[in-house]
């Protein structure tokens, strides 16, 4: 099982979560009542809707995290899952992101900001390795 599979299958048990189709039509995603919250698209990469307000708030922190790539101007953050405690701070990022998106429903005329992933997000050499 991989770290991601690992972290969906924790994420899915959450009562504000539901698994559903991703809007870029790759892998797995999980959304709240009123937003997508998180794309799966690999075994170790996550894209997290953390919304542009909470990236601009946290992006100090986030910038300073090996296991996050921020892309300019995109609302999502994307994770490198390797190991338990990157799976730790998606569980907390996660939490930023429902916060983030409660109480502002998602309209049907505006589709979701595309996530990172046809961005073609490439984490450090570092980082790289299979999940």
């Amino acid at each position: 099982m991989t770290t991601a599979s690992r972290a969906l299958a924790q994420l899915a048990a959450w009562p504000d979560l539901t698994e559903a189709r991703p809007s870029c039509g790759t892998g797995r995603a999980l959304r709240s009542a009123t937003a997508e919250i998180a794309h799966f698209h690999s075994g170790r990469l996550v894209d997290l809707h953390l919304s542009t307000r909470m990236i601009q708030h946290f992006e100090n922190h986030l910038s300073h995290s090996s296991a996050i790539r921020l892309v300019p101007g995109s609302h999502w953050a994307t994770l490198s899952l390797e190991c338990d405690s990157d799976i730790d701070l998606l569980m907390t990022l996660v939490s930023v992101a429902l916060q983030a998106h409660q109480g502002r429903p998602d309209h049907d005329a505006a589709p979701p900001p595309p996530c990172n992933g046809h961005f073609g997000v490439v984490l450090a050499p570092e980082r790289a390795g299979d999940g």
